[in-house]
């Protein structure tokens, strides 16, 4: 099972704190991070990551907030951050974005849940799942009522790929503080 399907939504500061409150007595715990991303200005979605655990490169295929796409991914030692950018730089790929946010991760009833506070993006929700090309669509669906049973509404493609742009234009100084 190499397609993550997932289903996204911005929300409120006061709905975050709601469903934090709400997935910490409903859903297991998996991890508290602080993350760093950087995504390379290249023609596929090739990110590196570091966090307290772990530092990685994965790559997304197909295209920023599609339902579902394959994803490929190399966990390394956490230290290793600093090379693994070293070495996108010498391969001619800049670093095109960085992210810096604040996740709570909690498996709920065998989904992912993520729950982010992004500097200079906003709050986000966000539920995946792991599944086949064959069963993309059913998992999919799945998704979009479960978050519809936290009565959050799922946020567009569009607001999400206009948002992303917005960021990605103003990234240096929405987040000079971080």
């Amino acid at each position: 099972m190499n397609i993550e399907a997932e289903v996204r939504s911005f929300i409120t500061e006061d709905q975050y704190n709601n469903l934090l409150t709400f997935f910490k007595g409903n859903a297991e715990l998996l991890k508290e991070a602080y993350q760093e991303t950087y995504y390379f200005d290249c023609p596929e979605d090739l990110r590196i990551q570091r966090n307290e655990y772990f530092s990685k490169i994965w790559l997304k295929k197909g295209k920023l907030h599609d339902d579902s796409r394959e994803e490929i991914e190399v966990k390394a030692d956490k230290d290793a951050f600093g090379e693994l950018e070293k070495l996108f730089l010498s391969l001619g790929h800049g670093v095109e974005i960085k992210w810096f946010r604040k996740r709570f991760q909690f498996d709920w009833g065998g989904i992912n849940v993520s729950l982010d506070h992004t500097r200079g993006y906003g709050y986000i929700l966000e539920l995946e799942k792991m599944c086949s090309e064959e069963d993309k669509d059913r998992t999919v669906a799945e998704l979009k009522d479960r978050l519809a049973s936290l009565n959050v509404e799922l946020t567009p493609k569009e607001v999400f790929d206009e948002r992303y742009k917005e960021y990605k234009e103003n990234w240096r100084e929405l987040t000079k503080d971080a």
